[in-house]
């Protein structure tokens, strides 16, 4: 039986930081965003396919773009999308849960 010299280390709990992205905040707010916009289209209890015709989005890019390969979409382009799902679509900012997490977070809003 071998043994492994791996060595492990605690995360910081900021994925994309951890990686050495170069934007990862970046990349954090467009995730949150991404959530955001699955939420919705879930509470308007609609299927993808009708999301995609709603934003005006191909399916193959709706389904990349709730899979998280969100890499070629802006933040611009994701707050757009939020808006164009309508009212039901209020989206609010939260404080951080803990000194540790500097940066405010995004959720939907409960649905009222």
């Amino acid at each position: 039986m071998t043994t492994s010299n791996s060595i492990v280390e605690r995360g910081s709990g900021k994925f994309f930081v951890d990686l050495g992205h170069p934007e990862a905040d970046a990349h954090v707010l467009e995730g949150q965003l991404i959530s955001c916009i699955d939420a919705i289209v879930r509470q308007l209890r609609i299927t993808h396919p009708d999301a995609g015709r709603l934003l005006a989005l191909y399916w193959p890019d709706m389904s990349r773009l709730l899979k998280a390969d969100f890499g070629e979409y802006s933040l611009e382009f994701l707050f757009r999308l939020i808006t164009a799902l309508g009212p039901n679509a209020n989206t609010i900012f939260r404080q951080p849960r803990s000194p540790a997490d500097e940066k405010p977070r995004i959720a939907p809003a409960k649905p009222v």
